[in-house]
């Protein structure tokens, strides 16, 4: 199809995990519903501050024009409507200890919640690795955070095994994180992924994998990062 249309089917070898996805939502919603608030429970995302929302909601027009940019490998991305403040996310950082996106205020964030268990989410971790290794800088990181309970055995096993180089190693075992993001209407199940500026605003979000490699995904952050 000609340069510039959106179309919606991913690369051949993510249809099935994505057939596969839809059947783990169903699973993920049961499971998640019966964990724990943890640290991002409901009642503190209603308590979140009104002026960054405020400030992020005046960025609709942004959000869509961003999104419209999003064809090909990566067209199930659709704008935030309206664009809200995602500053109080938290999950532990490579070193362990807690953080949240507003620690990487400047920066653009492509957000991505995985498990071991999905297999949308192990299919598409190659190329979230890749694009983090070609665009990652000051200015932009790919944050994959696994979401798996227990402890950090499953989860490193897997990413040495496929040789994830670049990827920072991001965790919430109290899956707290998901559950926020399905609270606000974001997540149905993993993998999904969020594209948030570098005031902590989401700007655009999807459900289910993608070819994040692919030069659809690079001519989409290059479009996140112009000014």
């Amino acid at each position: 199809m000609a340069d510039g249309k959106r179309f919606f089917f991913p690369a051949a070898r993510l249809i099935l995990a994505a057939l596969v996805a839809g059947v783990l939502a169903g699973a993920v919603a049961v499971y998640v519903s019966e964990s724990g608030s943890g640290n991002n429970a409901p009642e503190k995302v209603a308590a979140a501050s009104g002026k960054d929302d405020a400030a992020c909601a005046a960025k609709a027009g942004r959000a869509k024009q961003i999104a419209a940019k999003a064809v090909g490998q990566v067209a199930a991305l659709q704008p935030a409507d309206p664009p809200q403040s995602l500053k109080s996310l938290a999950f532990n950082g490579p070193d362990g200890k807690p953080m949240t996106i507003a620690d990487h205020a400047g920066k653009t964030v492509l957000l991505n919640l995985w498990a071991t268990w999905c297999a949308p989410c192990r299919a598409e971790m190659p190329a979230l690795d890749a694009l983090q290794k070609e665009k990652g800088s000051s200015a932009f990181e790919v944050i994959a955070v696994n979401v798996d309970t227990g402890d950090d055995t499953k989860p490193k096993k897997f990413l040495k095994e496929i040789g994830v180089e670049t990827l920072g190693f991001y965790r919430d075992p109290t899956i707290a994180l998901f559950n926020e993001a399905k609270t606000r209407g974001l997540a149905l199940g993993l993998p999904v992924t969020m594209l948030i500026d570098g005031d902590g605003c989401l700007i655009a979000h999807m459900n289910g994998p993608a070819e994040w490699s692919s030069p659809d995904a690079k001519r989409l952050v290059e479009a996140a990062l112009a000014p």
